[in-house]
């Protein structure tokens, strides 16, 4: 396992050695290790800490969104699926402390336990250093998705999205090509999206579901652009 000293200059914070081990101690290895305290409470305080802070810049930033339309956007940002996508970008999952049956299942590479752990760290970060430092880091960590206007308009059900778009064009039937690979400790799957028999894009992940969402968000600006006028 790489050095803690590597993750909080990848985060570019610093937080309390005993925070931080508590902020990377999942649930199974501290069952394994006789019910020490676990990651839960913090990620529970980074959850309010994250919504907080996605939620003021929003609300400063779009003064002329209406209501629904911020939620739509806070949502997209603090979605599990987001969060484990910054998790894996920062490399997280090398850090967190998990128990057997946990690391033979993957579970460094799952998003739930990718999104509550950087949430935890968020928690962490507010506890070390006070509200603004954890909402600095919370800016740094979202801002690449707060800029990507057209993915927040999406909302963060891909799926549903590429349902709306294909019915509204009548495209066809909607299947995902789902193939997997790896042991089946550690199973891998790549989905393809095809609409009406068109191949558009693919994702993987650690799940079948997964694969489909990244497959049907890879897909979704392709579909966005103007349908072809008929002739």
């Amino acid at each position: 396992m790489p050095s803690t000293e590597e993750l909080l200059k990848r985060l570019g914070v610093t937080i309390d050695p005993e925070t931080l081990r508590l902020a990377l101690t999942h649930r199974s290895y501290a069952y394994e290790q006789g019910g020490i305290p676990t990651n839960e409470r913090l990620e529970f305080l980074g959850d309010s800490v994250l919504g907080f802070s996605v939620t003021d810049h929003l609300y400063r930033q779009y003064p002329n969104l209406p209501e629904g339309d911020l939620a739509k956007r806070r949502s997209a940002v603090v979605s599990t699926r987001a969060l484990a996508g910054i998790a894996r970008g920062l490399g997280i999952g090398d850090f967190i402390l998990l128990g057997q049956g946990e690391k033979l299942t993957n579970g460094a590479n799952k998003s739930s336990i990718l999104a509550d752990t950087m949430e935890a760290l968020i928690g962490a970060t507010y506890l070390t250093n006070g509200i603004e430092a954890a909402r600095a880091l919370v800016m740094r960590l979202v801002d690449p998705l707060l800029n990507d206007v057209e993915a927040l308009g999406a909302g963060t059900d891909w799926k549903t999205a590429i349902q709306e778009i294909a019915a509204a064009r009548k495209l066809g039937a909607i299947e995902y090509l789902i193939r997997g690979s790896g042991p089946d400790h550690a199973r891998t799957f790549e989905a393809t999206l095809s609409i009406g028999g068109t191949l558009y894009g693919s994702g993987t992940g650690p799940s079948k579901k997964e694969a489909e969402q990244e497959a049907a968000a890879s897909s979704w600006k392709q579909l966005r652009l103007p349908a072809p006028e008929a002739l």
